[in-house]
């Protein structure tokens, strides 16, 4: 029988349970404590069975508690601590138990203190548990980080004192101390009070005294994607001489300004080494080809070639620009009818699809849908599967889609869209 205060309790209700402290526990060890109070709890029953047994087997341990309870001063009762039993319900527990064993229960309640079951708890053995004890509540200045102080403190024209503002601010606390009632008596103490509240900038004396950080704050974030582009470009300067020549070449040719060409979709499709057999040798280049579209039908492939691998993408990157081409689109997401195209040993064909159909086609021809804007196709590849010759159909049979309205006018026909006149497009 133990001294605790649960097994008590246990003995007089009908049915045993231990108490439980409200705590929140979110570690594995939750489980196993408790399965050791179900086990506590089948001791407390086969307890509570032989109860004249508790007077035989451990009647020395009842003699030290008895001791120990009239020895022990009685705990202090607070507004947050458990009570203990009452006289009347003592008189009901010696009509179950024996003389003995109400000894030991109020030796038990005068052996535990009730602050103690109000705020104990189990310490978790989880695998997440730390290693050690600590007091999270409080911040250590040498291994906790240190809150930083609220924006408000921060000051955009804080600056240093100059000299003449310091050498008036020491003037004017001489005057103070070195007045007619204090001539001739300067205390220490006094100038090191004035040099420890002495401020040295000028702005608010909260981001001097307790400064948000040391550093600036950061700058927001631009919504507007043409400024956030020109402060990158200006700030980086990635654009070298010959870029910016070349996008003013662009500019005349394509009718696009700079932005409208930094916007584009840029995607490098293939890139390898090739080597040139001259009689003075194998000459090594490096081959690019890029695809470049706007998202809204317009799309264009290009090739360089050049001695390092950036300087070719550069030189197809300009080469797609230049060749930027208008593609036919059904309702700006498929293309009208099946295309069949073959560049090579490489032949493939275009189907159009219905909305919400999705791209399901080869990664190169995805690639390219996206940059052209069609969000509904299907592809199928035969024969050689060479990605630049892939990329080359795939353009090939994109723009050498048939106009209906030009077969329609051909034919001396009057073409209707069903799905726009009589269902508005719902099918």
């Amino acid at each position: 029988m133990s001294a605790a205060r649960p097994l008590p309790r246990a003995l007089a209700s009908s049915r045993a349970h231990s108490l439980r402290i409200p705590t929140r526990s979110f570690l594995q060890s939750s489980r196993r404590r408790r399965k050791d109070d179900a086990d506590q709890n089948k001791t407390v029953e086969s307890a509570s069975a032989a109860e004249p047994s508790l007077s035989t087997e451990n009647g020395n341990w009842v003699s030290r508690s008895i001791a120990r309870a009239k020895s022990s001063k009685p705990p202090v009762k607070g507004p947050n601590t458990s009570k203990h039993y009452t006289e009347e319900q003592y008189a009901e527990l010696e009509k179950k138990y024996s003389a003995e064993q109400v000894e030991a229960i109020r030796a038990g309640e005068a052996a535990v203190n009730p602050e103690d079951i109000v705020n104990q708890g189990v310490i978790n053995r989880g695998p997440m548990t730390l290693d050690y004890v600590d007091d999270f509540a409080t911040i250590r200045p040498v291994i906790d980080k240190q809150p930083k102080a609220p924006e408000t403190n921060y000051d955009p024209k804080l600056r240093f004192k100059t000299e003449d503002e310091l050498t008036e601010d020491v003037g004017n606390w001489a005057k103070e101390v070195f007045s007619e009632a204090n001539e001739g008596d300067l205390d220490p103490v006094q100038w090191q009070k004035f040099e420890d509240n002495l401020r040295l900038t000028v702005g608010k004396p909260e981001a001097e005294l307790n400064p948000r950080d040391y550093e600036a704050p950061r700058l927001r974030k631009i919504s507007d994607p043409y400024i956030r582009a020109q402060a990158r470009a200006s700030k980086a300067g990635r654009d070298d001489d010959e870029m910016a020549e070349r996008y003013q070449r662009l500019e005349k040719i394509t009718g696009m300004n700079t932005f409208q060409m930094k916007q584009l979709r840029i995607k490098a499709m293939v890139q390898r080494r090739v080597v040139n057999q001259t009689r003075m040798g194998k000459i090594a280049s490096m081959y690019s080809l890029v695809i470049a579209g706007n998202k809204d039908g317009m799309l264009g492939i290009g090739e360089g070639k050049a001695s390092t691998g950036d300087s070719a993408r550069r030189l197809g990157i300009v080469n797609a620009m230049r060749s930027l081409t208008p593609i036919r689109r059904y309702e700006n997401r498929t293309i009208f009818g099946d295309v069949k195209a073959k560049v090579g040993a490489t032949e493939l064909e275009l189907f159009n699809r219905p909305p919400g159909f999705g791209l399901r086609c080869q990664d190169k021809i995805h690639e390219m849908c996206m940059c052209a804007g069609i969000s509904d196709l299907a592809a199928r590849v035969t024969r050689a599967r060479n990605p630049m010759n892939t990329v080359k159909a795939a353009f090939q049979a994109l723009t050498n889609q048939r106009d209906p309205e030009q077969i329609a006018r051909g034919r001396g026909r009057k073409l209707v869209d069903l799905r726009k006149v009589y269902y508005a497009g719902n099918i």
